[in-house]
């Protein structure tokens, strides 16, 4: 009977750590949720599993690579020093040591982190991006008149809707200035500023590395959001409950899609997936107009896993439970061909 392989699983910690660290506690909190989830699968489906926290030491990672020798990293690591454009290094590190891993590669990483350069190239590709300008710390802030209200400024290289609230949605020259300039001082990051698209919010999960599959569309409904208003995925709208609940917002499986339209939706995923150079598994988000014209709004590979999460939640609809999808994604990392 062939052995199983052995798994590290790898996160990313908000402090310094140790090589010993017990996390059992952590694992019982809301913010340890996909590790937990993770872990567990991986115990099910029978694998020899450690894990290891890094914060600020690649040394405790080289250490437990000796120590375990793993056959495969599930790659959880989103940070290195508190800084989430760091984590395309994490991945080079094990690129350049040969190891497997699970989730996307570096190129990917740092292709779909850079909003502008994701759009560039979608954009050379004829798929529909929204109008747009990146504006890098100490240069000029100055609108294009190409660039037409409503604006939406956000960070160039952050995730999961950091730096984006209710302002981030400007109308006239003085609030772009002001919002371009908040980005640049508060959140220490350049800027991008892009034409609001109304429409529909959409989330369109892929797995797979050459062959894909697009699960379910997940959609954010703005139930009490009064039509005048942005329909905005914010921050609070994301992450906090209260805000949610005050304004309506959920996350649910998009209904009333026209068959044809999820056709060419999944198709465009699918392209996107390729040209960014994603493998292992990415959540694509659009804005889809009423004239079901859709538009490309980022790439998240390595979303988040936990079981209540969109990606997962599509999975499910699929036909496919959390511990077989952590299987597929152990599958996907072990047969990666890493250039």
């Amino acid at each position: 009977m062939k052995k199983k392989p052995k798994v590290l699983a790898l996160f990313t910690a908000g402090a310094p750590t140790r090589l010993d660290d017990d996390l059992s506690v952590e694992f019982e909190t809301e913010g340890w949720k996909t590790e937990a989830g993770v872990v567990a699968a991986l115990g099910e489906l029978g694998y020899a599993t450690e894990y290891l926290a890094i914060f600020d030491d690649l040394e405790l990672l080289r250490q437990k690579l000796q120590s375990f020798q793993p056959d495969l990293i599930f790659n959880l690591a989103d940070e290195f020093k508190q800084n989430r454009a760091f984590d395309q290094n994490i991945v080079s590190f094990l690129e350049m040591h040969g190891l497997a891993f699970t989730g996307c590669g570096s190129t990917g990483l740092m292709l779909c982190k850079h909003k502008g350069i994701s759009k560039k190239i979608l954009g050379y590709h004829r798929i529909r991006v929204p109008e747009f300008v990146t504006i890098p710390r100490g240069k000029r802030i100055k609108r294009p008149k190409r660039l037409k209200f409503p604006i939406l400024i956000k960070p160039l290289k952050e995730e999961a809707s950091y730096g984006i609230s209710q302002a981030s949605f400007v109308e006239n020259d003085d609030e772009f200035k002001e919002r371009v300039l908040f980005i640049h001082e508060k959140h220490e990051n350049d800027v991008i500023a892009e034409e609001y698209i109304e429409g529909r919010e959409l989330y369109v999960s892929i797995l797979g590395n050459h062959r894909l599959q697009a699960f379910p569309i997940r959609e954010l409904i703005f139930k009490e959001v009064p039509p005048d208003e942005p329909k905005i995925a914010t921050y609070r709208a994301k992450w906090d409950a209260e805000y949610q609940k005050r304004w309506g917002l959920t996350n649910q499986f998009a209904e009333g899609l026209d068959p044809a339209v999820v056709r060419d939706i999944e198709r465009t995923c699918k392209r996107i997936y390729h040209l960014l150079t994603i493998d292992g598994y990415a959540r694509i988000d659009l804005r889809v107009k009423p004239n079901n014209e859709v538009y490309f709004i980022e790439a998240n590979p390595n979303p988040f896993l936990a079981a209540d999460e969109d990606f997962s939640q599509s999975a499910l609809k699929a036909g496919l439970g959390y511990t077989q999808l952590i299987e597929r994604i152990v599958r996907l990392g072990l047969k990666a061909v890493r250039e």
